[in-house]
């Protein structure tokens, strides 16, 4: 992770790197309005538990409390936790199988009413036990967890089926927002319509597509926070939109990320008014052919539309212009557990000889009846990096005779062509936060074990691979377990393609301060910290 100051002269300087301010080296100002981009059309809805997309998170955050989280002044890390509405983070008793948590007594709702220990185990039940025609999209994440209690009203008892390093950075989660148990007890779907958290701002209103604001909590739990009198979220789909905003400081800052090109732009035309945070980044593309549709259920098709990919030569290409950056299977690159090179080079996709490779596509199209397949490949309205990645994936496929026409949706219409299975190839993602593979690869699991895999497959190998390695204790066994599963997920079945990950440029006005990137959009969103030195 980096935080650069860009500086602009007659062509583009080169970046002069700098170490990040530390902790107190200024005095928060208080007040003034936070306007920020969100490079979306809208949030499919605004129930963190359903949903999977930072749409949701940059918009609907900072209305939101949860249980633990990772650092705001050190996001980046992966092994440290803070608590948000607990006092101290327990000490695992019982073998590791028991998590007690005491819940601060001085939270409030927006609406006035205490928040309490009961309110935290009812959304967290409901995360991990979602009632009947109710989607948790991280429920897998918690299959260790066996039940959640609250006994008195300061006190939350996870007890888990088996101890496991997963659990605290997956309760870690920044989807996991607390809602009001009277709420969800009478309606577990009201929170996808409308908002009311106890987070540090409170919610005043939203224009569908357009924008969302809100005004600061005077009752904020975390004394002296925010420092913001109020924030606005603007939602604009296009990149140049985004662009031209911070440009002409309409709005200061977007948290997602943006291209080279666009960073380059920006500093090239107001120089030392923008700074520049950069970040590798724990998200990438995933493909994902429908099982459940011709040719599509011939593992030999699947397989072809991997071979087609030069990935070794499509991630520098794509780097210059779009957010991605680096090659990798089903684990973070840099992880432990990431495949080397080599290990990838074994798999459908990765192949060191491209022409090679498409030869074998060819041949297995030729085998499965579909030489000269036409099909739809469903995209997101989203420039950065779907749709560069989706005209680059056209065009290798074409290079085996395929022909396929991109059809790009807004962001709600997409997750319901996935949820629906209306879609004959997809470009998916798979964007964690808290940085944990065994958890992260969860995404290549069949539905009915992971809500939001949208393969519509069913394979009880897979689900075997997976169990055997998040069970495994010893690191280098669960390396071995991580690299049958990848090799299964990857070439075997060819279940998913993964596009290149991608990498995090933020540039933002200089006047933006407490904000650290991390290598994740969906974390140190609710901008608590956050103030304007101006």
């Amino acid at each position: 992770m980096h935080v650069r100051t860009l500086l602009g002269t007659a062509g583009l300087a080169l970046a002069a790197v700098m170490a990040a301010a530390p902790a107190g080296a200024q005095t928060p100002k208080k007040g003034g309005t936070l306007t920020y981009m969100i490079s979306a059309d809208a949030s499919p809805s605004f129930d963190g538990h359903r949903e999977t997309t930072f749409a949701t998170v940059h918009a609907v955050a900072p209305y939101y409390s949860v249980l633990i989280r990772v650092p705001p002044d050190n996001p980046a890390s992966t092994t440290e936790f803070v608590c948000d509405l607990c006092t101290e983070l327990p000490k695992p008793a019982d073998g590791g199988k028991t998590y007690t948590f005491k819940i601060r007594p001085d939270v409030k709702f927006h609406d006035g009413s205490r928040l309490t220990a009961r309110d935290v185990a009812a959304s967290w039940n409901k995360i991990v036990f979602p009632p009947k025609g109710v989607t948790s999209a991280r429920v897998s994440y918690y299959s260790m967890v066996d039940k959640i209690e609250a006994p008195d009203d300061t006190t939350v008892v996870f007890r888990l089926k088996r101890p496991s390093a997963a659990f605290l950075p997956a309760l870690a989660d920044p989807f996991t927002w607390i809602y009001k148990k009277e709420i969800i007890d009478k309606d577990p779907h009201w929170y996808e319509k409308n908002i009311m958290g106890s987070g540090p701002f409170k919610f005043v209103s939203y224009a569908i597509g357009q924008s969302i604001k809100g005004q600061r909590n005077p009752d904020y739990y975390h004394k002296g926070q925010p420092y913001l009198d109020a924030i606005e979220g603007i939602f604009a789909a296009k990149q140049s939109v985004r662009v031209d905003a911070i440009r002409g400081n309409r709005a200061a800052i977007e948290f997602r990320g943006m291209p080279p090109s666009a960073r380059d732009e920006l500093v090239k035309e107001a120089g030392k008014d923008i700074v520049v945070q950069d970040s590798d980044w724990n998200c990438g593309n995933i493909i994902t052919p429908n099982h459940k549709k011709k040719p599509f259920d011939d593992v030999r098709v699947r397989r072809a539309l991997a071979l087609a990919v030069d990935q070794w030569k499509g991630a520098p290409a794509l780097s210059k212009i779009a957010i991605v950056r680096t090659v990798g299977g089903i684990v973070f690159p840099g992880s432990p557990l990431a495949a080397t090179k080599e290990e990838l080079q074994q798999l459908a996709g990765y192949w060191p000889d491209i022409e090679k490779s498409r030869a074998e596509a060819r041949r297995l199209l030729k085998e499965a009846g579909a030489e000269g397949l036409k099909f739809e490949l469903v995209n997101r309205n989203v420039d950065q990096p779907y749709k560069f990645v989706g005209t680059w994936l056209i065009g290798e496929w074409k290079k085996i005779g395929l022909e396929v026409e991109q059809k790009v949706v807004p962001t709600g219409p997409w997750f319901q062509a996935m949820r629906t299975g209306n879609f004959d190839v997809v470009v998916d993602a798979n964007c964690q936060s808290v940085v944990n593979p065994p958890l992260d690869t969860g995404k290549y699991l069949p539905q009915k074990v992971y809500p939001e895999s949208y393969g519509g497959y069913d394979d009880p190998k897979s689900i075997e691979l997976y169990n055997t390695m998040l069970a495994a204790t010893d690191p280098k066994e669960q390396r071995a377990a991580m690299r049958a599963f990848e090799k299964h997920t990857l070439d075997t079945e060819a279940h998913a393609i993964v596009a290149p990950y991608w990498y995090r440029i933020v540039p933002a006005r200089s006047y933006v301060k407490g904000w650290k990137i991390s290598p994740s959009h969906y974390l140190n969103q609710d901008l608590a910290n956050v103030w304007l030195d101006e």
